[in-house]
């Protein structure tokens, strides 16, 4: 009779809900990083491991509880991470549906939840969620020190740090685990051979040089954390406070090996907050790349004042296609009340312009609705958007995510939220989901943010520089598909309150 599997590593089902019918062909399909250094981490202490994605599998919440019972591991763990750090809230409600099913079927299996919101709020998350046990913290640790209570009758609960649980109808909690300090020698590498490689997909803009080519996708971390501390960002909740870690050049270039001669993958995303900001770290890695001689794909983040034209040479010459800016908001002073930089719109403009003179594609961020803003500063932002007409641009609506400080902000002010009495719950922090509820301002509701958030995107994709652009870098095929996407409408719920 074969073992009892040790671990199983979930990822829920949540990209309909959180998508909408983008979901079906435009947004990516991302591979759950987190749990592939999760399961090396596990696996060299000795334990048995599998991942169960039920996003890439395409399993509904029945199927997937049903896959955990059938698989009855020692210990199940809900991994709660989006295709960024600020989206795990918005995967909480499919996680705890998927939970409920379980205990209904076997309400003897251990379950432990990991991810940036349960990070943020643990003893709520105990409180309120079907979870057994809840990790504070980046998880590696506690799901060791987990495992081997449990394997010994899970008596000794005391001893696993970062862990919240329940004993004796009261809530307890130990120290926090410490910080992972020698990434190369204990998350030596993500498990990519649990996984189903072939069926990961890239995001759309990701792919415009050649939209066929979106199938066969990865996403390896090459940092942890971000030493910046941006309001409206939650990415530090699990790592304790502002800070970065890195792995070694040797080490990351080993899993490009590994994915462009195993798997046949040139797609890359780098997922790092903060990828070009470390000179050292990035031209060591650029060169590692380039002695190959790999023609990848890859896109990463950067900020409009990390960027230098040496740097910049290199990433081009290494196949990084698309830099990822935060911009924010046109308004200098909307960006100083959020802690953006002390970059103007000038510095932006040029940062930009040289992006492109490299040959690199940009992918813009932008928020609508951060604390100062009013309809006139939103107004600012989309024509900031229009003059730096990027080849990419993604417009959200200002979240006070939970582990950020605004979202702490919004709770002493009063601000309505969505996890609030009679809002949508989690799932109201989902930038494409129907429920969507973004922060009020001082000066505008929810509704008016969202509605312009939409209006916006409309006008940029529609945009005859935008198109234009396009065209004379990728041709007739990408505006159709430009085009065509920006033909589907999503559905709102405050949208549909306000037409009634």
């Amino acid at each position: 009779m074969p073992s009892r599997l040790d671990l199983l590593l979930v990822t829920p089902p949540s990209r309909l809900q959180v998508y909408q019918e983008l979901s079906h062909s435009l947004a990516a399909i991302e591979p759950p990083v987190w749990s592939g250094l999760l399961a090396t981490f596990v696996r060299s202490k000795g334990f048995s491991v599998e991942i169960l994605d039920a996003e890439v599998l395409g399993l509904g919440p029945e199927e997937t509880a049903q896959q955990i019972v059938d698989r009855h591991a020692v210990l199940t763990v809900f991994m709660i991470y989006g295709q960024q750090p600020s989206a795990s809230t918005q995967c909480m409600p499919a996680g705890r549906r998927v939970c409920k099913l379980v205990d209904e079927a076997a309400t003897e299996l251990p379950t432990l939840v990991i991810g940036t919101h349960p990070s943020a709020l643990p003893q709520q998350t105990l409180r309120e969620e079907p979870y057994r046990y809840v990790c504070e913290g980046e998880g590696p640790y506690t799901v060791v020190g987990l495992l081997n209570a449990l394997r010994s009758g899970g008596q000794d609960l005391q001893g696993v740090p970062g862990l919240w649980y329940w004993e004796n109808g009261h809530i307890h909690h130990n120290s926090p685990a410490g910080k992972i300090l020698d990434l190369d020698r204990e998350l030596s590498k993500q498990t990519w051979d649990l996984l189903p490689m072939p069926g990961y997909r890239a995001h759309n803009w990701h792919c415009f040089d050649d939209l066929e080519s979106r199938i066969g996708y990865a996403s390896i971390q090459t940092s942890l954390g971000c030493p910046y501390k941006c309001s409206f960002c939650c990415i530090n909740a699990p790592f304790g406070g502002a800070g970065i870690r890195y792995w070694s050049s040797e080490c990351v270039i080993r899993q490009i090996d590994e994915l462009v001669y195993t798997y046949g993958i040139t797609n890359i995303k780098i997922p790092d907050e903060m990828f070009v900001l470390n000179r050292r770290h990035v031209l060591s890695l650029c060169d590692a790349i380039i002695e190959r001689g790999y023609k990848l794909n890859i896109w990463a983040y950067a900020r409009v004042d990390t960027v230098q034209d040496e740097v910049l040479e290199k990433l081009r010459t290494a196949g990084f296609r698309w830099l990822g800016l935060g911009i924010e908001s046109g308004s200098q002073h909307v960006r100083d009340g959020v802690e953006k930089g002390r970059f103007g719109s000038t510095d932006i403009l040029r940062t930009v312009e040289r992006i492109k003179n490299h040959g690199i594609y940009v992918a813009a961020n932008y928020i609508f609705g951060l604390p100062d803003d009013t309809y006139s500063s939103m107004e600012e932002t989309l024509g900031l958007a229009l003059a730096l007409n990027a080849e990419w641009a993604n417009f959200y609506c200002a979240m006070a995510y939970p582990g950020s400080p605004l979202h702490a902000l919004a709770k002493e002010k009063g601000w309505t939220l969505p996890e609030d009495q009679g809002g949508p719950g989690w799932i109201g922090y989902s930038q494409h989901g129907y429920d969507t509820l973004p922060l009020p301002t001082e000066s505008l509701t929810a509704t008016q943010v969202l509605a312009f958030r939409d209006s916006a995107f409309s006008k940029y994709f529609s945009s005859s520089s935008y198109l234009k652009n396009l065209k004379e870098k990728f041709g007739d095929s990408v505006v159709r598909h430009v085009e065509e996407m920006n033909g589907h409408t999503i559905r709102r719920r405050h949208h549909e309150k306000v037409a009634v």
